[in-house]
Formats: structure tokens, sequence, C-alpha cells
């Protein structure tokens, strides 16, 4: 048998079909989507790595299946709630790290249906995206903390192996069974947590794990490449993340924003409460922070994927689901200066920054610098200019630069908007980046 060394020197990847612009086009204009992590892990409510975090043996774990009801489980109540709060897709945990999927699947007997819920709960969240209008994601976790063949792949190569072939057939399923899926979502693909190592100091883990060639750069161990041409064969024009091994079709920012990027798709994800996972009572964003986090997000041309954690039963928090209307109530009112926008031309910094469609530079000004906005000029002079919830403004063309001001009893608690007009389309050549860490890992949005 190939020791894990012997498959990364001998591995040879295919290629992944790429997508063309106008199959990513619904992604750039969506602009706002649900998360949701929910699975066992909701029954104890500390977290979706609660299994290894409090190192909960497998059997143990497993037994909560049994009490896994999913009574309360609507999704087309989460569905109608997403759409309310102006959210164009939804990403559902159709597995996570723990094992336990939410489908029918012949690869493992850990699932919903043989769970207490008795329930395939993706095809029921699959039906209600669709009946709703709403892009249908679905997130799978390639690891498993099920086989010790993950954290010592070295040592358990059988094992290791075994949750790879569990990986592959629960993907072939997921995009064969449920008709149309828009995109994967995949989180996990390392090994051993991107390299734990025994030695003097007990069990470590390099600080450039990130780096590790042979735990934590495993598309040789998942066969990623090939994996995703699969799954694009499947699924024509679905959305790959960059989680798997692949590069994939846009990048992951797991709660951050960072900068502005337009050559390659990219959404931060972020929770609306403390933990991806329910958690009784967690602290919660504001209002105003949601739309921030929404806005500094768009205008650096990226996707904002917010995270709701269900109960066990299957229910979103009433106080979630209130806030989320009102994050909808707000986009409702300046929708078209957000959704099938691009962000730019303005470089994005403290004062908030623009979005730009048609003949159109949306201003979206979270915080005043001074008391007024200094902008470069744009290209060709502004013809027109006025405000979105804003009265009294004034705009100052220079030679060099474009001034706005709006009376301080003007400036909108959470984002004034400015429209600025041109007599021809705004063209602009965007900004070309390479992501800051391998898989866009951080501990809040910034």
């Amino acid at each position: 048998m190939k020791s894990l060394r012997e498959m990364k020197n001998n591995y040879y990847p295919v290629e992944v079909p790429a997508l063309g612009k106008d199959e990513i086009q619904w992604f750039r204009d969506s602009k706002f989507g649900m998360f949701i992590h929910w699975g066992l892990y909701a029954i104890l409510g500390r977290g979706e790595w609660v299994m290894f975090n409090e190192r909960i043996s497998t059997s143990e774990y497993a037994n909560l299946a049994a009490s896994f009801h999913a009574e309360e489980f609507d999704p087309k109540h989460w569905a109608r709630t997403a759409k309310s709060a102006g959210m164009k897709y939804m990403v559902l945990t159709a597995r996570h790290h723990d094992g336990f999927s939410l489908f029918d699947t012949g690869a493992s007997d850990f699932n919903s249906v043989n769970a207490a819920a008795g329930r395939d709960l993706v095809a029921e969240y699959v039906k209600a995206c669709r009946d709703e209008g709403l892009k249908v994601g679905l997130y799978y976790s390639p690891m498993d903390w099920r086989f010790p063949g993950y954290f010592f792949p070295e040592m358990y190569l059988d094992s290791a192996l075994a949750m790879k072939e569990q990986c592959w057939t629960q993907i072939r399923e997921l995009m064969t069974n449920y008709g149309k899926i828009d995109m994967l979502w995949y989180d996990g693909e390392w090994l051993a947590h991107g390299g734990i190592k025994w030695g003097a100091d007990g069990w470590t883990r390099e600080k450039d794990f990130l780096e590790d060639e042979l735990h934590f750069k495993v598309n040789y161990f998942w066969e990623s490449e090939k994996l995703n041409a699969m799954v694009r064969e499947l699924q024509p024009g679905i959305m790959i993340n960059n989680r798997s091994g692949w590069e994939g079709d846009f990048e992951v920012r797991e709660r951050k924003i960072g900068s502005i990027r337009t050559d390659k798709p990219w959404d931060s994800c972020d929770c609306l409460t403390q933990s991806w996972g329910y958690i009784p009572n967690a602290p919660m964003l504001t209002l105003k922070a949601c739309i921030h986090h929404l806005i500094h997000t768009v205008t650096r041309d990226g996707n904002y994927l917010l995270n709701v954690g269900p109960t066990a039963a299957g229910e979103i928090e009433e106080r979630q689901i209130d806030l989320l209307h009102q994050v909808g109530n707000w986009i409702d009112l300046y929708a078209h200066t957000i959704y099938g926008t691009r962000g730019g031309p303005f470089q994005p910094s403290e004062w908030g920054g623009a979005t730009y469609s048609g003949h159109s530079i949306y201003l979206h000004i979270t915080s005043w610098p001074d008391k007024q906005l200094i902008l470069p000029k744009w290209k060709q002079p502004i013809i027109e200019w006025r405000g979105h919830n804003v009265n009294v403004i004034n705009v100052v063309e220079t030679d060099n630069e474009i001034v706005v001001s709006v009376p301080n009893d003007q400036k909108d608690e959470i984002d004034t908007i400015v429209e600025l007009q041109f007599r021809d389309p705004i063209e602009w050549e965007g900004i070309s980046a390479v992501e800051d860490g391998i898989y866009g890992l951080a501990d809040g949005l910034s």
C-alpha cells in the first residue's frame, strides 16, 4: 500500500472545466446568502465543534441521533425567512465534521433517515429553496472525526482511505439525487488538523501548518481535481468553493472581509451569533453591524454569507428572525445600490465604499472621516447627483477630486447613500489580488 508521501509524489491532477462569465453572474449579482449550521451538535447547544472540543466518544455522540427528532423543522419557513432578509441563496450543512449526514446516504448509517427524525432533511430543504426562488447551496465536510485515519493518516491509512471513499460516494449522491444544485461549499479537507505531531512538548502543530504539504495541501489525497471534475459533469454550472484542495470557482474569507478583489468571486461568511452551531442565548449582531458587514463586503466586490444555527428541533430563534426581517426591510429601500452591482471603482476604506452599475456610482458612507468625503476624480464629469436617504448634499468637482459633504443632521446613522450619475456607463479595470491566507480564516470580521 502506498504511503501519503508516495501518493503525493505520484499525483497528477486533471483539469476541472472552468465556468464562463455568464455562469457565475448569478453569484456576483446575489450579494447576500444564508448559511445554516444544523446537526446533532444542536442538541448539546455548545457549538458545532463540541464533539471534538469536549472529546466526546464516537459511540456516545452517535447516541444523540435517537434524540434528533427535528420536530419543528420547517424548511419553507427557513427559506421565507432568508428571502425576507434579502438573501438570494442558502447553504445548508449536509454533513459537518462530526460525520452526521442530514440526507439519505448509502455510505453511512449515521444519518437523519436512521435517526429519530426519520427524514431526508436535505431533500426537504432543497425543495423549499426552489419553491421560494432561491439558489440551492450544500455544505459538505470531506473530513470526519469518527475515522482514526483522519487524525493519524499514516498509521491508519486504511481508515483514511475509507473516509475518502465515503466522501466520494456522498458527493456523488448529493450531486445526483436532489436535482439542480447551484453551489457546493466544501469545508475541512485537511488531514490531522493540518499536521498534528507528537514530540517532547506533547501534541503540537507547526505554526506554519497552512504550508504543510502533506497534511494541509491535500489535493493529492482526495484527488480533488478529479472529484470536482465529476461534480462539474453531474452539475454543469455549479459554483464550487476553494476548500476541497482545488482552487475553486470562488474564494472563502471566514469571519473576515479583507480588501477589494474583483478578478475572482469570493464570499465572507459570518455568524449572526457568536457560534456557527446553536448556543442558547448567544450574543447576537446588531442591525447596524449586519448592514455594515454586508456593505463593507459588497463594496469590496464580495458576497456576504450570514449564518444561523437552528435549535435541535429545527427552529431559528425568533430574535434572529426578527433581526433578519429588519435587515431585509433596510435592503428593500436601497436594493438597486446593492444587487447587480460591482464593488468599486473607488477604493473602500474607513469611510465605507462604493458600488457601481450602468451610469451610476453609489457611495455607501458608513463612517464620515471628517466634515466631508474626498475622493479621486472619476474619468468623466458628474452630470447629476442625488441622495437615497439624505436630502441635503453638496458635491464639488475640482481638477483632481470629488468632494462630498452632508450636514451632520442629514447623515444617516447606518449608511449615507449618495448616487453619482455620469453620461457614459462606468467602465473600470478592477483590482486583481491574491488571498492573504490559504484558508481565509480569521477570528472576526474586519
